[in-house]
């Protein structure tokens, strides 16, 4: 197979010497990869300095080509592998490698699984002081393949061969891989990319999203809905088990979204508000709720900082749990400081960027404020970086009585 080549951030091929060791652009060096490092890259060391390659396992032997110098690190490129790991496979893509959607084709999938449980153990050790301890083992996906519902094409000129190229980014650059389908989406999209090279848009450089709408679900077209249904199921029985357990009454859903959370877990509670900036995602949430005849809560639309100190207010913190499903970004620091202060009885934060999670919860556990019991991982994107994952802290130093000094006099709440 062929491997992407990473562009250079340096000008000169100068060499340069890292305590003792001498590289230079376009060296070819035979290196052990003893780590994998969070985001794909096999971790190799030459004395003790640390270079980057892609497309790799622990323990094989490979050659690569330095691409990158930087004062702590370099990166190269996967020229040859010289010892093979026995969990190294076939992958299934003829794109794998100069496309950037997956990294870990190359992987059997149970390695897939444990590789993603140590690096998210490793995640919070290192950027939160949690116990590695606490990481459940990853919940496989029931389908590997074929389970993205949702995907972004791309088109650019290709000078080169004086045609569009159509597909995605590419794993070493910006410039776009040309592809005629996608083998980690489901295919009826693989039947819409088909649609979208038939029928050309006239120029490059704009971006399409294909994806499947869930069924029994109202999502406005440009709304966030999670990508894998397969494992779905799954990752709404992991936050229904947190939420049980917790023994809370009611539910505060950050970044709602469509609802799909609160109307999932509204029975196990007796009230619920859902928060969410995406204007139609709320009216979508409104008529989901009319549809499943939830009629024990609410959704208001607006920005979390702007609405979550009013809204904590209704609640009593022995009896609240707060759901946190952010962007990758993470929480704004104002809303972490707001749930020390308040303190409601639990925290559910669920988030496919392990590295924020992280940030935050050591943030929201600083000072034995709250604590962490569990983090339960989801391989919601197979063959890829990413993970999802549910965490569940608990208050520690609750002293009762209301969030704030103001309750609600509605007697929903």
């Amino acid at each position: 197979m062929g491997f992407a080549r990473r562009k250079s951030f340096r000008l000169t091929a100068e060499p340069l010497s890292f305590v003792g060791v001498i590289l230079a652009l376009g060296d070819k060096l035979t290196l052990t990869i003893g780590d994998m490092a969070f985001g794909g890259e096999g971790v190799a060391r030459v004395e003790d300095f640390v270079i980057f390659v892609p497309f790799v396992a622990v323990g094989e032997v490979v050659e690569a080509e330095v691409t990158e110098l930087k004062k702590r690190f370099a990166r190269a490129r996967l020229l040859r592998v010289v010892a093979p790991s026995p969990e190294r496979v076939e992958p299934l893509c003829p794109h794998f490698g100069e496309c950037g959607g997956c990294q870990y084709q190359h992987l059997a999938y149970p390695a897939q699984l444990r590789l993603k449980h140590k690096q998210i153990g490793d995640l919070f050790q290192r950027l939160g002081r949690f116990d590695p301890g606490l990481i459940a083992p990853v919940i496989p996906c029931p389908r590997p393949y074929g389970y993205r519902n949702r995907i972004m094409i791309r088109s650019q000129w290709d000078k080169f061969k004086q045609g569009l190229n159509i597909g995605f980014i590419r794993a070493d650059n910006r410039l776009v891989v040309d592809i005629e389908e996608c083998k980690i989406a489901e295919p009826a999209l693989n039947e819409q990319i088909k649609h979208v090279r038939a029928h050309p848009p006239p120029k490059g450089g704009i971006k399409v999203v294909l994806r499947i709408f869930p069924e029994g679900w109202e999502v406005p077209p440009d709304s966030f809905f999670q990508n894998n249904f397969f494992l779905l199921p799954g990752l709404v029985e992991v936050v229904r088990d947190r939420l049980r357990e917790s023994g809370t009454r009611h539910l505060l859903d950050v970044y709602c979204g469509v609802g799909f959370f609160s109307l999932e877990l509204g029975d196990l509670v007796e009230s619920f508000v859902g928060v969410e900036l995406d204007r139609l995602a709320i009216q979508a949430a409104r008529r989901n709720a009319v549809t499943r005849a939830r009629t024990n809560g609410e959704f208001v639309a607006g920005a979390v900082e702007d609405l979550l100190p009013a809204l904590l207010m209704r609640f009593t913190a022995q009896a609240a749990t707060v759901l946190l499903d952010p962007p990758r970004k993470g929480c704004q620091p104002e809303t972490l400081e707001l749930l020390r202060r308040t303190r409601p009885a639990q925290v559910i934060y669920v988030s496919c960027h392990p590295a924020t999670m992280a940030r935050d919860l050591n943030v929201l556990c600083a000072d034995d404020v709250f604590e962490l019991v569990q983090v339960v991982p989801l391989d919601m994107f197979p063959n890829t970086q990413h993970v999802e994952c549910v965490a569940d802290i608990r208050c520690k130093s609750a002293a009762g009585g209301k969030m704030e000094a103001c309750q609600s006099r509605d007697p929903s709440f």
